[in-house]
């Protein structure tokens, strides 16, 4: 919380190579509007394929993968899935499908983020549930010893300091205090740090970029 908590103080500077990337996006969003406008067919296999990357390069970075052959199947058909992990990556593309259709409608809620969750985790018995064990991350060393890295908040205080962190966003919004995407930064890295899920963390937080 404590990223959200300093930008609610009114930073009185931002880093002026900050400032020109925030810009260029700007830019960037109205050439992309533009773009869409113009060139719908070429958009939408840039998507396809955005969708199959992200899938399955998002499930690989936690250790979920499977076999090439079978991405477009579990991408965009409707197969009978031979493992968990086949599972876990159809339900994020069921994740990307949701903010892809209706982001525009998509609040910042609890509901939302649980939904986001329980779709990245193909709907296993821990899917759309906060955590109900601590679960520090712990760092693993060769010769078999091993230290905490990063204490998480406990499994009890999870449900208020998401409720604490949803309401921070809303109050930047609200406020103007910073711009938004840096906004969404902060809210993400204290995501991350609350880490109130089991698993899937990682992509539930990037899908909320």
């Amino acid at each position: 919380m404590m990223t959200f908590r300093q930008l609610l103080t009114k930073p009185e500077m931002i880093p002026a190579a900050t400032a020109w990337y925030l810009a260029d996006l700007g830019e960037a969003r109205g050439k992309q509007e533009l773009f869409t406008r113009q060139s719908p067919q070429r958009l939408r296999i840039l998507r396809e394929h955005s969708l199959i990357e992200s899938a399955v390069s998002s499930n690989r970075i936690e250790g979920v993968e499977i076999d090439k052959d079978r991405v477009g199947t579990v991408v965009f058909g409707m197969p009978m899935f031979r493992d968990r992990n086949e599972e876990e990556v159809r339900g994020y593309r069921e994740a990307l499908r949701l903010i892809h259709e209706d982001a525009t409608h998509l609040p910042v809620v609890e509901e939302t983020i649980l939904t986001l969750q329980r779709l990245a985790r193909g709907e296993i018995w821990d899917a759309g549930l906060y955590k109900e064990k601590n679960g520090d991350t712990i760092e693993r060393y060769a010769d078999g010893t091993s230290r905490i890295r990063f204490k998480t908040v406990s499994a009890a205080e999870t449900r208020s300091f998401m409720l604490e962190l949803i309401k921070l966003w809303e109050s930047s919004l609200q406020d103007r205090v910073t711009h938004p995407l840096i906004a969404m930064a902060a809210f993400n890295l204290d995501f991350l740090c609350i880490h109130p899920f089991r698993d899937s963390n990682g992509r539930v937080v990037r899908r909320q970029k």
